[in-house]
């Protein structure tokens, strides 16, 4: 018998529609209202505005570590714009943006970092799952939450993103055959920002795509541009309205780039360029998008500066408010209690270490 190639249901297509001077492929250009354009602007800039706020409360100890978002609001903001309130967002570490738009405020944000763990506390009503430090763990859990409306013969959706570091974790690679086996409605999104941590998208696979990863398994993918929010929400919009009509998952690779450190304990200048990112920065999602909002005669710049000082307004009053809770909430030293009936030297360590920096701030 002859050799012969094998057909596969799916291939991998790229979607840009905005490219970095703003300019719009009419084709492929979305049918939305002005007001939902408006929308995505807003919740991209305070995306970025909040992000950069809370780099400065970091670097003052005010807060502690996190991972900024800067140059991803696109592929966030872009993605979770596609899901209903009833649908669920399960988040990785990076998506602050995302659980903003969804509902969760940024005093309980300021506060989860500061180390109150009544920031993460989820809202009765609100479908977000806490964020997942261990890398790709979550994708198994929206895999699993998707099994459970489909069960339930509900029309929701789950909505999980990762990065590009954990499709090499076989995490990813179980919810993938999980999702694709039993066809439930969950949309794997990935934000292929080019690293993980330190180590660069080239020594973590000899894959030419992310999104090809899900077709061994039997579920469509498309690699977007990351930096697009209008290829972004239009991938979203296909992939959610696919998941909830019954005809299973999707992946999205988002294309885009981490402009700023992986985490604020991290020095990207120790493993990579300072012209690879200005490469990226004028590829800046905020500002390609602003450029088309103006070309639309939708915006102008007053009314950027409006929204500015909107936005700024916002984020002095949520600071105040988070650092008004925390002083509500009491002494910090009862992080220790009720673990152990004893504590162990390295936890009593600790303890006094806190109780002495307390001691010293008070004073």
């Amino acid at each position: 018998m002859p050799r012969q190639e094998i057909e596969l249901p799916y291939r991998i297509d790229y979607l840009s529609i905005l490219d970095e001077q703003g300019k719009v492929d009419q084709d492929l250009e979305p049918d939305v209202d002005k007001d939902f354009l408006l929308k995505l602007h807003r919740g991209m800039l305070l995306g970025r505005r909040f992000d950069e706020r809370l780099l400065q409360l970091q670097r003052q100890g005010r807060m502690g570590t996190f991972a900024p978002i800067t140059g991803q609001e696109a592929a966030q903001i872009g993605a979770v714009a596609a899901l209903e309130d009833s649908d669920w967002l399960v988040p990785s570490f990076r998506e602050m943006a995302a659980e903003i738009w969804r509902g969760k405020t940024m005093e309980n944000v300021i506060l989860l970092y500061a180390g109150y763990n009544e920031g993460g506390a989820i809202p009765d009503g609100l479908n977000n799952l806490p964020i997942a430090i261990p890398v790709g763990t979550q994708t198994l859990h929206a895999a699993g939450i998707a099994y459970a409306m489909k069960y339930r013969q509900e029309k929701h959706v789950a909505m999980v993103f990762f990065g590009d570091g954990a499709t090499s974790e076989g995490d990813f690679h179980e919810a993938l055959n999980f999702a694709g086996v039993f066809q439930v409605p969950v949309v794997f999104v990935c934000q292929n920002n080019h690293w993980a941590i330190s180590i660069p998208r080239s020594k973590q696979t000899r894959s030419k795509t992310l999104a090809q990863k899900a077709l061994a398994y039997g579920v469509p993918g498309i690699q977007v541009d990351g930096n697009d929010v209008l290829a972004v929400y239009s991938a979203a919009r296909e992939a959610v309205e696919r998941a909830r009509s019954g005809d299973g998952p999707s992946m999205i690779e988002c294309v885009t780039y981490r402009m700023s450190v992986h985490t604020t304990a991290d020095d990207p200048k120790r493993y990579r360029r300072e012209e690879d990112v200005e490469g990226w920065v004028a590829k800046d999602p905020i500002t390609r998008f602003e450029k088309y909002l103006k070309s639309r005669k939708i915006f102008t710049d007053k009314k950027i500066e409006a929204i500015e000082a909107e936005i700024k307004q916002e984020i002095k009053e949520a600071v105040e408010r988070s650092e008004k809770k925390m002083e509500e909430l009491g002494d910090p030293l009862l992080m220790f209690d009720h673990v152990f009936a004893e504590l162990p030297p390295y936890l009593r360590e600790q303890h006094e270490e806190l109780r002495k920096e307390l001691r010293q701030d008070s004073t």
